[in-house]
């Protein structure tokens, strides 16, 4: 026996207002989450607490992707096979993706917004299904980012799955609470005493326009989801412009977000992957359209003082910068050194927010207030560099390999400059007997030798400036971070005065800074919901991941008056 219609229709009513009402309690949860800056995570990050046949899974889907074509339901019948080379096997992957002309990218995504719900519940309901869904492909999506930027299995697990997922997320939220901040419609009345004036208002948030994002070669999804979500959020139609080296990681997003569109019954073309080669790139062609009005890059800072520079566009970027870390005393050396040897080795140096300079006294250091020469120092943290590297499980696992060509003649060039306190040599892990991995080099310079020093070194390239005190290796920072940007500042200091000024000094100069990092805190990892990422305020990007700003700016107010 069927129900009633009349029966039917209360079901399917109830069944949305519970939804509803679960979809409320759910944003409300995260804003408090934003707003507490506590730890916070909503995608687990450790591989074991998934189900256990889901590491095989993803590997075998990611090897269904090599030699083949991906599936973007693009209806077209261009392609380009991808330039992406894996810095492991140093084999290419050999990836088809479907290409359309600039034009199609902009007036299809264009279009395609016209359709867009409105609905602020409705695109937080969108992009969470499809952050779900991404999760189901984390293990796929480790593989594909190992194998495009040399990063490790588990760095690539938690930078490209649950931490981005994580950081997108986030700026769901802030454009949840943004695009919430007025009532979309008032009755407006102001008393003249013998009548009133009564006016019926609405509050619109208008997006302002198509976006580009335009990822990087070394973390394709964490450094690109969180403005793709941002702008989805807020109605704008979004071309996702891979660098050409790692596009795969982010092609696994779109999919998705794409397969939810039209689950959902919208024109699936709201986001686009943009794919190009070295030798025929199309971003300064996307870039420069007039019909593009937002732009998000990551990347290098004379392409980023490009972007940022091009009129009638609103930008975030986060591009590079000198990071320092200042050491004047301590409890434990040991601990000390381990830690900035692990921070500066993750990923071979190749995070943006990877330490680069160390600044010391030549005078010495203090360890539990004795005194160490700069020698003493320098000998214990080469030793921990040194220690990492040839660590048969930790030395691979943590350095991964690197993802440039360029970054091996980088590296090898470095070694005729300063005094070298720890040479570079090939590192071979078990697994991977071809990869692109090599150890840190070391080098010492003094504080006048700048030229050296003063500009980003990218890769595993480490300084040691020796300085005449504590006072000048503050300076300098400072002054680096004024000069070419800075994204981060670790330093190690029990003198509660001078921890107290190198705070004001850096902040000053919109520069955060970790004090007294040892364990398992580091300087590289900024946690979704609690860490603000770049602070917008020097050269090393003029956006923060995700303060109210980094969303406010994709759309414009209106309001309309009725009588």
């Amino acid at each position: 026996m069927s129900l009633p219609i009349f029966l039917k229709a209360s079901l399917l009513w109830g069944f949305f207002v519970l939804f509803a009402i679960q979809l409320f309690m759910e944003i409300n949860k995260l804003i408090q989450a934003y707003r507490e800056r506590k730890f916070a995570s909503f995608f687990d990050e450790n591989p074991k607490s998934y189900d256990p046949s889901a590491k095989e899974r993803g590997l075998n889907d990611y090897n269904q992707h090599l030699n083949g074509t991906f599936e973007l339901d693009y209806n077209v019948s261009s392609s380009i096979v991808s330039d992406e080379k894996s810095p492991y096997t140093l084999k290419n992957l050999n990836i088809t993706y479907p290409v359309k002309s600039v034009n199609s990218y902009i007036s299809d995504g264009d279009e395609a917004s016209k359709s867009f719900p409105s609905s602020v519940e409705k695109r937080f309901e969108i992009l969470s299904n499809a952050l779900d869904n991404v999760s189901s492909r984390f293990f796929e999506l480790a593989y594909a980012t190992m194998h495009t930027t040399g990063q490790s299995f588990m760095m690539s697990f938690q930078a490209s799955g649950p931490h981005a997922a994580d950081r997108a997320l986030e700026s769901m939220v802030v454009a949840y609470m943004e695009l919430t901040e007025f009532p979309e419609k008032v009755d407006w009345v102001k008393d003249f005493g013998k009548f009133q004036l009564k006016l019926e208002k609405d509050y619109i948030p208008v997006p302002k326009g198509t976006g580009l994002i335009i990822g990087c070669s070394t973390f394709p999804t964490w450094n690109s989801v969180t403005g793709l979500f941002a702008n989805l959020m807020c109605g704008v139609p979004c071309i996702v412009k891979p660098h050409p080296l790692s596009i795969l990681p982010m092609a696994i997003f779109v999919q998705e977000l794409r397969r939810e569109l039209t689950r959902n019954g919208f024109n699936a073309n709201m986001v686009q992957l943009a794919v190009d080669s070295l030798e025929n790139p199309i971003t300064t062609e996307l870039a420069e359209d007039e019909r593009i009005k937002l732009i998000d890059y990551t990347g290098g800072n004379e392409f980023g003082n490009y972007i940022e520079e091009l009129e009638g566009k609103t930008t975030f970027t986060e591009k590079a910068g000198v990071n320092s870390c200042i050491v004047d005393s301590f409890e434990d050396m040991k601990a000390v050194c381990s830690n900035i040897a692990f921070s500066a080795s993750l990923y071979s140096g190749q995070m943006c927010t990877a330490p680069q300079n160390i600044f010391i006294s030549q005078n010495g250091v203090q360890e539990n207030g004795q005194k160490k020469s700069s020698e003493e120092f320098i000998q214990e943290l080469s030793n921990a560099f040194k220690q990492l590297a040839e660590h048969p499980k930790a030395g691979p696992a943590t350095l991964g390999a690197i993802q440039n060509e360029r970054t091996i003649a980088r590296v090898e060039d470095s070694q005729t400059k300063g005094e070298v306190a720890l040479t570079s040599s090939k590192v071979t892990g078990a697994e991977f007997a071809s990869s692109r991995t090599v150890s840190p080099v070391l080098r010492v310079f003094k504080s006048n030798e700048i030229e050296e020093y003063g500009k980003e070194c990218f890769g595993p390239i480490i300084n040691i400036v020796l300085t005449n005190d504590q006072t000048e290796s503050l300076n300098i920072a400072v002054n680096l971070a004024l000069e070419n940007g800075a994204l981060t500042c670790l330093c190690y200091t029990t003198d509660k005065d001078y921890q107290q000024k190198v705070k004001d000094s850096l902040n000053k100069v919109f520069v955060p800074v970790s004090f007294n990092f040892t364990g398992a805190a580091f300087v590289n990892q900024h946690a979704a919901f609690s860490d603000l990422h770049v602070t917008g305020g020097n050269p090393a990007g003029n956006a923060t991941f995700t303060n109210r700003e980094y969303v406010a700016k994709r759309i414009v107010w209106v309001g309309n008056r009725y009588m």
